[in-house]
């Protein structure tokens, strides 16, 4: 089964200094025919402007990883982490037993583009946990190169859930076997391609259910995150 989630039909957020599309229901925005997909809880876009961002504030029992676009977005937190992510790099924060993090937008110049996701833990209240590492962008190139796992595969950051991603860059057509029982969520970051017979393009998410192979076809400077889900 595959459907397709369009990028105009998202939940919106317009504060000014932040602009936000919600692929499932959050804050404000509740949609009952998309609350979560298997463990994904969270796909936010977001924009946000120069020297801007989220105050402080708390999270627990939840993995949270950020996909930085473009622009830096600066990161501090309860465990005493600061650091600042850029394009390239991958950002996992598992929340566990509870943390506090703020973040701000590191230009006073440009604004950041950024997703957050947040996926289920599959365990409560363990110890906190931070971790970022830089990825390599080649590896990507009409590929897909591993980003987080439950088991560290290829060098990812690991996350306590039955779950990866993937980071991929297409100008060619690409074919990928899916395991039987799986789900899959494809979020479309730029450009466009079509994925199994459906024409995709930037913002939009496809969730498939019981597909045999992943199809993407007839890209246009396509990015995109790929997810493998219990």
């Amino acid at each position: 089964m595959i459907t397709l989630r369009k990028s105009e039909d998202r939940g919106h957020v317009d504060m000014g200094w932040l602009k936000s599309r919600h692929s499932f229901s959050f804050g404000e925005y509740r949609d009952p025919q998309h609350v979560h997909f298997g463990h994904l809880r969270v796909i936010n876009e977001d924009w946000v402007a120069p020297s801007e961002g989220f105050p402080t504030h708390p999270h627990a029992n939840m993995e949270i990883i950020t996909f930085v676009i473009s622009g830096a977005l600066e990161h501090k937190d309860s465990m005493g982490t600061g650091s600042v992510i850029r394009p390239g790099e991958i950002q996992v924060m598992s929340a566990g037993s509870g943390v506090t993090h703020s973040e701000f937008n590191a230009s006073s110049a440009e604004n950041v583009h950024l997703l957050q996701i947040w996926i289920f833990a599959n365990v409560k209240d363990e110890a906190p946990n931070y971790q970022q590492m830089a990825y390599d962008q080649g590896e990507a190139d009409n590929g897909l190169v591993m980003l987080v796992s439950p088991t560290g595969d290829e060098g990812s950051l690991l996350i306590k859930q039955d779950a990866r991603i993937w980071f991929g860059k297409f100008d060619r057509d690409f074919n990928k076997s899916l395991d039987d029982g799986r789900k899959t969520w494809v979020q479309m970051i730029k450009g466009q391609a079509e994925i199994n017979g459906q024409m995709v393009q930037a913002g939009d998410g496809l969730a498939m259910t019981n597909e045999k192979s992943f199809q993407l076809s007839h890209p246009e400077n396509a990015e995109l995150l790929f997810f493998d889900l219990a």
